[in-house]
């Protein structure tokens, strides 16, 4: 029996266990096994993470896929499993010891500490599992997964070994985005632009051959910049080509302040002439900008000036060479720094920066300091400055694995959905630089790169040894004593060159080897997810049946750093794609449109949404508003009123059940007799149709829809509103078929609405369970595919009914009629088969729209309204029901609010000023308010001329 009131909390757990119980989410169910595959892999959430909004939308649409498909029949295997996120688990643990007063990963080493990880790991790392649990994700846990795990640590090792032997990695010096805080190499995802108000420094640079006059021009040239203290960096000093002001001075050479260094003048296209003094500093150990103008001229003009890395792993200064730094400066190129800074060595960049522009005061080469807000790169994990640092990683050669990657996209091998998506994807593609694959950290995949000194290393400095790159030790092991003629050991890093040193005077009987102790960045074993999952670099059955996976569904943020490098990894090594549709869904704002942050205290909980609301109003909600394209502006509202629409159907299968609706064996809808029975049966088809074909485009948001509009407004408040004298009558073959029929379409709402709603619709399932009960779980139950139920006549029948009564309703409340006032509805000249209609279901219609009658004439009344009922004409007598004069009045002062209000936020939306300063959520916010005045002028305008017709 339905209970009188839905409780999620008391429901949705018992439900996941019953799925769990009866493995409803395995893949390769034995009936399933001749069925056609199905995959999706879920992008896998940090092992450190917790739900937000975002993964409860990216879930919500996976979900709704799997169980679609599922339940067409589909062999589904949604694959499920959790990122090792280097940095966040490092960190992670790293305060835990901290908290505990225990020893740091320094104190403990590497091996104890990694030990410490995984044990966090085993403890704690399952959170979001249990949260994705929650949330309703039909994943087959039974094939969960994690990047470190043994499997894929084998793939993550085979690929890197073969992308280096086909020299597509490789160790090269180049600028990266360097955490001076977490003393690592970090990607663009993880660097937020922070604006910032802070200065332009315009610094007098003199020429060679004049001396320094702060008050003659001729003397220098004055270049602006917002790093001061990168400066003692700078090899050259860049103007625009086409600028008339610094033409002469192209290709001659100013004095760096302070340092005493010559530095050529240059003409690149880079600097800007309209910004600062249109002469830029070219610092390319420190700016990824400069280190590309660098790169322009370093053959020409530039020819012999090689990059200064002024800063140690820290961010303090690094004027002298330290032999322990991988980025040493070259001995050719040591700053002969001004006795005034000369002891700025090891200072912190910014104190630093304050020190060299009090020097450039005193020696009057600052031109002027001018007030500059401008955005600044932080860690988004330490909240420090990030710093452009020249530095020795590990690199892939993207360039090379991006064309086949390209080529498939071009071909339609892959597709995005939206298509939009493509031109970004060719974008970053087009443009694609060389991949920094290694990590200053302990907890990652280890580079599988030994290093043993080379032949001519007489000064023992293991950081230019040779590497041997390989799956295991002992074949680093084999190659290095094939390549000295001599056998290898492994040697722990920090003692190798001193045990290589003390022993290289004597006959060596074995060399040592050290292995490199930077990790893989996390975007490497993800690259490889949707085939190392299934077992690769094994040729497992899994892998042969389920790749290539069919859709991919993730966030625009990270089409780059994971769906292309999936694409390339998978085109690599699998020499196919690893899936044929990326879905590219959108962000999840605030209801004002707002980017959700704790900066502003506007983030949502998904679980605390969970808590009140229950799961499936949640899902529903995301579903709802997933319109490919266009941000979702969630609020409490909506997702209480989705909570609503399944206490809707919670309440209409209870009254379903009161009134006797239980499924009938071996009923066909298709031999219904009634006409509302066969009416219910052709909605039902086309709501089928309607919500598979919305699903099968991604269009998730018509889908739910569509099963809103059908199951409240067609089934709901039609269907049933017009049954209930059926089933509360006398008994008979009406009330026996309409009852069956209930039942019918009510498990075909139960069917459809699953894939959004599963929990609830699960639970009506097993209660709705007739005396025969239910051979299956809802979630193993067949997809609806009523077949011969399209019925025209009773469409038009039943629509007629539905329209009319709609409309009546429509005008009452837009004319301010009373509830209590009763009037005719006059058919104007109207067909017999209308005529007919309404003789038929009069009572009803009187009933539901509160008329008097229902009267046939020739034409309309004097003082009628007239409308519109499917292309025939029916008049509302208003003679004495509503003040004409009156009602026009209101209307017309409507209006002029209306257009004062379309006015107003005219002017807004046409002030730039507006539009510039104002956050996107505000102009998004003040469109909106317009777009909803619009449509409410046009409703005035409509009821104005109903009256000027029935004047």
């Amino acid at each position: 029996m339905i209970e009188k009131t839905y409780q999620p909390s008391a429901v949705e757990g018992r439900i996941y266990a019953r799925w769990e119980e009866a493995q409803a989410f395995r893949s390769a169910r034995p009936e399933r096994l001749a069925a056609r595959p199905y995959c999706i892999v879920i992008p896998p959430p940090n092992v450190t993470g917790s739900l937000h909004m975002g993964h409860a939308l990216n879930n919500t649409l996976q979900d709704v896929l799997a169980r679609f498909e599922r339940m067409r029949g589909r062999d589904v295997l949604w694959q499920p499993g959790t990122d090792h996120a280097g940095i966040a688990t490092q960190m992670v643990v790293e305060r835990q010891l901290m908290e505990r007063q225990e020893p740091n990963r320094r104190v403990l080493g590497r091996a104890k500490f990694l030990e410490k990880v995984w044990a966090w790991k085993a403890q704690s790392g399952g959170a979001i599992t249990t949260q994705l649990k929650r949330l309703g994700a039909s994943c087959d846990w039974s094939r969960e997964r994690f990047t470190m795990d043994e499997g894929l640590s084998r793939a993550v090792l085979k690929v890197f070994v073969e992308l280096h032997r086909a020299g597509l990695i490789y160790k090269d010096k180049r600028l990266v985005n360097w955490d001076p805080k977490l003393l690592t190499a970090i990607s663009d995802l993880e660097v937020q632009q922070v604006e910032i108000n802070g200065h332009l420094w315009h610094i007098r640079y003199p020429l060679e051959g004049a001396p320094f006059d702060p008050a003659d021009p001729s003397t220098f040239i004055t270049v602006a910049t917002t790093r001061p203290e990168t400066m003692l960096g700078d090899v050259a000093v860049a103007v625009h080509p086409d600028d008339e002001r610094y033409r002469h001075l192209v290709g001659k050479q100013a004095i760096l302040p302070l340092v005493g260094r010559r530095i050529p003048i240059i003409a690149d296209a880079y600097s800007d002439p309209e910004k600062g003094t249109g002469a830029v500093k070219i610092t390319p150990a420190h700016d990824f900008n400069d280190f590309e103008v660098w790169q322009r001229h370093k053959d020409d003009e530039l020819k012999g000036y090689r990059p200064i890395n002024i800063f140690d792993q820290e961010a303090h200064l690094l004027l002298s060479p330290n032999p322990d730094f991988r980025s040493n400066v070259d001995e050719a190129l040591i700053l002969q720094i001004d006795q005034t800074i000369a002891d700025l060595n090891g200072e912190d960049r910014f104190a630093a920066r304050k020190r060299i522009v009090a020097a450039l005061e005193r020696s009057s080469q600052i031109a002027k300091i001018e007030a500059h807000t401008h955005t600044v790169p932080h860690g988004d994990r330490s909240a420090v400055v990030i710093e452009p640092y020249l530095t020795d990683q590990w690199y892939v050669d993207a360039k090379t694995l991006a064309q086949p990657a390209m080529a498939a996209v071009r071909s339609g091998r892959t597709v995005f959905v939206p298509r939009n998506w493509e031109t970004t994807y060719f974008s970053w593609m087009e443009n694609i630089q060389p991949w920094c694959i290694s990590r200053q950290l302990w907890w990652g995949h280890q580079i599988p790169a030994w290093y043993g000194p080379t032949k001519d290393d007489v000064d023992y400095n293991y950081a230019n040894w040779q590497p041997f790159v390989a799956e295991s030790e002992a074949q680093a092991q084999a190659q290095a004593a094939a390549h000295y003629g001599l056998p290898a050991h492994i040697e722990k890093n920090e003692k190798a060159a001193a045990d290589y040193g003390a022993s290289h005077a004597g006959a060596l009987d074995s060399v040592p080897l050290w292995r490199d102790e930077d990790v893989l960045d996390t975007w490497f074993s993800s690259a490889l997810w949707p085939f190392s999952t299934l077992g690769w670099p094994e040729q497992t059955k899994e892998l042969a049946r389920y790749y290539p996976t069919d859709a991919l569904v993730t966030g625009f943020d990270i089409i780059f750093f994971w769906v292309a490098r999936m694409m390339m990894m998978g085109l690599q090594f699998m020499e196919e794609v690893p899936f044929r549709t990326v879905y590219i869904h959108a962000l999840v704002r605030d209801e004002r449109g707002a980017k959700m942050s704790k900066s502003k205290g506007n983030v949502i909980d998904p679980l605390a949404l969970i808590d009140e609301y229950g799961a499936d109003a949640l899902r529903f909600t995301l579903a709802a508003m997933a319109a490919q394209g266009r941000d979702i502006k969630l609020s409490n509202q909506r997702v209480e009123s989705s909570r609503n629409f399944a206490t809707k159907l919670w309440n209409a299968c209870r009254f379903a059940e009161m009134n006797g609706c239980v499924a009938v064996a071996g009923f066909d809808p298709a031999c219904a007799t009634a006409t509302l029975n066969r009416w219910i049966g052709h909605e039902t088809a086309r709501a089928v149709r309607e919500i598979t074909e919305a699903i099968e485009a991604y269009r998730f948001n018509e889908a739910a829809g569509a099963a809103y509009r059908f199951v409240w407004n067609v089934f709901c408040d039609w269907y049933l509103e017009l049954a209930k004298p059926v089933l509360q009558g006398a008994d008979g073959p009406s009330k026996q078929e309409t009852r069956a029929m209930t039942a019918w379409a009510r498990d075909q709402i139960l069917r459809l609405l699953h894939p959004f709603t599963p929990f609830v619709t699960e639970e009506l399932w097993h209660l709705t369970a007739s005396a025969q009960a239910r051979t299956t779980l809802l979630a193993l139950a067949d997809w609806p595919r009523p077949e011969g139920l399209d019925d025209i006549e009773s469409e038009a029948e039943i629509g007629w009914v539905v329209d009319l009564v709609t409309a009546v309703r429509s005008l009452r409340a837009e004319m301010n009629i009373a509830p209590a006032v009763a009037m005719p509805v006059v058919l104007v000249a109207a067909a017999p088969a209308t005529r007919a209609r309404a003789q038929r279901w009069e009572d009803t219609i009187r009933a539901l729209a509160r008329i008097s009658h229902i009267a046939v004439a020739p034409s309309a009344p004097r003082g009628a309204v007239a409308l519109i009922v499917r292309g025939e004409a029916v008049a509302l007598p208003l003679s004495g029901v509503i003040d004409f004069a009156a009602e026009k009045a209101r209307l017309e002062k409507e209006m002029a609010r209306v257009d004062s209000d379309i006015a107003r936020i005219d002017a807004k939306l046409g002030n730039g000023d507006f539009l510039r300063r104002a956050p996107e959520e505000v102009v998004e916010g003040e469109r909106e308010k317009r777009e909803e005045a619009t449509a409410r002028r046009a409703k005035i305008i409509e009821a104005l001329d109903r009256l000027k017709g029935a004047a």
